[in-house]
């Protein structure tokens, strides 16, 4: 399966923002889907998980009550809603899929696999 995030681009500080993941090349059998991000010059951050078909969630502090996570299990597609948009979450957000047999709540990168291409979020006045 491969994953591809897309609907970043340039907004304003307090803009919001949808990005969409959409899985294709097979069935979507991961537990769940993560999104992350890298800022320009940092190491790639957690953002958000969400268990596949249970719709559980968890955030990072970040972006805690701001960003918003859900998915259509129909169209193998996941969502990050965000909202009250920062300068400091300018980055090029990626998901992926949380590996089978690694444990709910992880943040850690080597959890996840099936990286796709990221998509660029600009928050810029």
């Amino acid at each position: 399966v491969q994953l591809q995030a897309s609907g970043g681009g340039l907004v304003q500080p307090g803009d919001s923002l949808r990005l969409s993941c959409d899985a294709s090349g097979g069935t979507f059998r991961s537990i769940g889907l993560g999104w992350f991000r890298q800022a320009p010059g940092k190491e790639r951050e957690f953002v958000g998980a969400i268990g596949w078909m249970s719709g559980l969630s968890y955030y990072a502090d970040s972006v805690r009550g701001r960003f918003t996570m859900s998915r259509d299990i129909a169209k193998k597609t996941a969502y990050l809603e965000m909202n009250s948009l920062k300068p400091e979450d300018t980055a090029v957000y990626y998901c992926a899929a949380h590996i089978m047999g690694r444990p709910w709540g992880t943040t850690r990168e080597t959890d996840f696999r099936s990286w796709g291409q990221g998509t660029l979020v600009t928050v810029s006045s």
